[in-house]
């Protein structure tokens, strides 16, 4: 060890050098090291310490405090790993590769390299603890020595917490850690459309490589409030009791609650499938909707099978899944939906509109309670920590309906929330519901019930309302939800009286005609011109005379018609947008047609089935 001698030290500050090589240095390269040291740092106290690490293939490397001058062979190898990984344009055959190494191998000048290196002090439950990085960033990437990658939480006074994505079981004490100088980003662009990814940016479906597309940081502001419009255009659902009850708009955030095994992921598949008819007529693409399936703790299989169905129905063709299992790290499922919003964020600046779907923030927030408990973050209500409403304000406030300024693109989102038992007034549902503008809520007895969705019209509410809507739909849905409540509450009281007056007696058959018109099955989303002239036989009367088991038959088979004797009317109404009178009475007079027919074929089964029966 070589050390500074005289008075003068003591008012120096001590300089740990630590010299690692693959061989010893004899006394005159010691000698030249250490007085190009002392000239580097002239108000330090040096002191040299020398070191074998056969790992550096060759030259040296020297550690001064926090920071490393790489000069060896293993750092000029990474220099060109790194060099190569950057490379973007397309290789396509070996005898290319070949040409590419060659060319990079000819033209690569390796150069020491000076980095902020810290040691790892211990590891555990996947929250490495570091010391040395002294300049570390809060949200920082920080890479290891074994390849695993970490993001920078707690920033104490002596050291760093930082939660490792994947690989934690790599990580051992002594080992050094380095500062990226960059923090968290994700793939973004067209070209990411029908993908699979993780919060990394990672492609999880054996695709070509997704090195190419832009980056983008994964945590960034919202937008302010004079970049924003108000929500105006609708988002077709294809789901009649969404559309007319609770409509969503472009740049809206709409909560979905309700107890698991409701069917609050086949609405969001619906949503997703529903946009293919929407997206086939669009001429360009800021006239298309792109969708983010966000997938947090779910199990892989259940991720599969959406992917899966959403192939059947062609809609992966604009869609990205992000995906954070209940296998991965609590890091990654507290990253996955700033990475999907970040993807959704992409289309929106850039005139495109995009809904991104959070299944289900109550994993997330259990996610971040777990990775705040590990990092040692005092706990507050059901454990969770202090800040985890801020956790889902800064997540949902992003999106947005931009201006015409702006380029006019949106961004939607609809997060999931699970209940228990039907709890609205927990913690992370209370949270989310004040955050959104607004709520569908499933209802599981009425679930079981028959009645699918199984949306609960008393609590659920859309703060956009009516302005979110076609005027066709506003039009046939003016009255719709007001009579679906009376009815519920109705029929609560009429089950406990067997003497009701007429006007009762008409209000609960109107809204057990009405429930029906409500049903809807999975994956068959409707157009807005179905969804109209649905609630327009149900809300005027067509319905009255038809048995509540027949309604669904009936509605199947006036839709089937339309199609095939009435498709001037469909399209009258899905051009315009609009319900004319003209257009009304056209209609009446095809469902008066269909409605004859219908009876007179109902009329003769049942003569048929009286004559068998003789």
């Amino acid at each position: 060890m070589k050390q500074e001698t005289g008075v003068s030290t003591k008012r120096k500050r001590k300089l740990d050098v630590v010299v690692e090589s693959v061989e010893p240095l004899n006394e005159a390269q010691q000698d030249k090291l250490y007085q190009k040291l002392k000239q580097a740092f002239p108000y330090h106290a040096v002191q040299m310490k020398l070191a074998l690490n056969p790992d550096l293939l060759g030259g040296i490397s020297v550690k001064m405090g926090s920071m490393l001058l790489d000069g060896s062979i293993r750092g000029q190898l990474r220099q060109f790993q790194r060099e190569i990984e950057s490379y973007r344009a397309p290789v396509s055959n070996i005898q290319g590769l070949t040409d590419l190494f060659t060319e990079k191998i000819a033209s690569f000048q390796g150069r020491p390299v000076l980095t902020e290196v810290g040691e790892v002090v211990s590891v555990s439950d996947g929250v490495a603890k570091v010391t040395g990085l002294q300049s570390l960033a809060a949200g920082e990437q920080v890479v290891f020595a074994s390849g695993a990658v970490g993001m920078a939480l707690n920033l104490n006074p002596e050291d760093a917490d930082v939660a490792v994505f994947e690989k934690a079981d790599t990580i051992r004490e002594g080992d050094h850690a380095y500062r990226t100088g960059r923090a968290n980003t994700v793939p973004v662009g067209v070209s990411l459309v029908g993908r699979v990814i993780n919060p990394l940016g990672q492609p999880l479906d054996d695709k070509a490589p997704l090195d190419q597309l832009e980056q983008r940081p994964v945590n960034v502001p919202a937008p302010g409030i004079v970049d924003r419009e108000s929500v105006r255009r609708p988002v077709q659902t294809g789901i009649k009791a969404i559309d007319a009850l609770v409509p969503i708009g472009c740049g809206q955030r709409e909560l979905i609650i309700g107890d698991r095994q409701t069917g609050k992921t086949t609405l969001i598949i619906d949503t997703i499938i529903s946009q293919r008819s929407h997206n086939e007529k669009s001429i360009g693409l800021k006239d298309k909707i792109f969708c983010v399936y966000v997938a947090i703790g779910q199990k892989q299989s259940t991720v599969r099978e959406v992917m899966r169905t959403l192939q059947k129905y062609g809609a992966m063709d604009y869609t990205v899944i992000v995906s954070a299992t209940a296998s991965d790290s609590a890091v990654m499922q507290y990253l996955a939906p700033y990475a999907g919003c970040a993807v959704g964020e992409y289309f929106r600046d850039n005139g495109m509109h995009a809904i991104v779907f959070y299944d289900d923030l109550s994993k997330h927030a259990v996610a971040y309670r777990e990775m705040s408990l590990l990092l040692k973050r005092p706990s507050g209500r059901e454990a969770f920590p202090g800040d985890v409403f801020y956790l889902h304000s800064r997540l949902l406030e992003r999106a947005a309906q931009m201006s015409t300024e702006k380029g006019g693109g949106s961004l939607t989102a609809i997060p999931v929330v699970e209940t228990q038992e039907g709890d609205v007034s927990a913690y992370i549902p209370t949270n989310v519901i004040s955050i959104t503008d607004g709520q569908i809520f499933l209802e599981s007895t009425l679930f079981h019930q028959g009645v699918r969705p199984a949306v609960n019209v008393g609590l659920s509410v859309s703060r956009v309302g009516s302005a979110a809507q076609a005027p066709a739909m506003k039009k046939v849905s003016a009255s719709l939800k007001l009579e679906l409540a009376q009815y519920r509450e109705v029929l609560t009281f009429a089950q406990l009286s067997s003497d009701l007056d007429t006007a009762t007696q008409a209000l609960l058959a109107r809204g057990a005609r009405l429930t029906e018109v409500m049903k809807q099955k999975p994956y068959r989303p409707l157009t807005m011109a179905q969804e109209v002239v649905s609630l327009f036989v149900g809300t005027h009367g067509f319905l009255d005379d038809i048995e509540v088991p027949e309604i669904t038959v009936f509605l199947q088979g006036l839709l089937d018609r339309l199609r095939l004797q009435g498709a001037d009317i469909l399209a009258d109404i899905e051009k315009s947008g609009a319900l004319t009178d003209e257009t009304a009475n056209r209609l009446t007079a095809f469902v008066q047609k269909y409605g004859e027919s219908y009876r007179a074929q109902a009329e003769m089964a049942a003569d048929d089935q009286a004559g068998q029966a003789a």
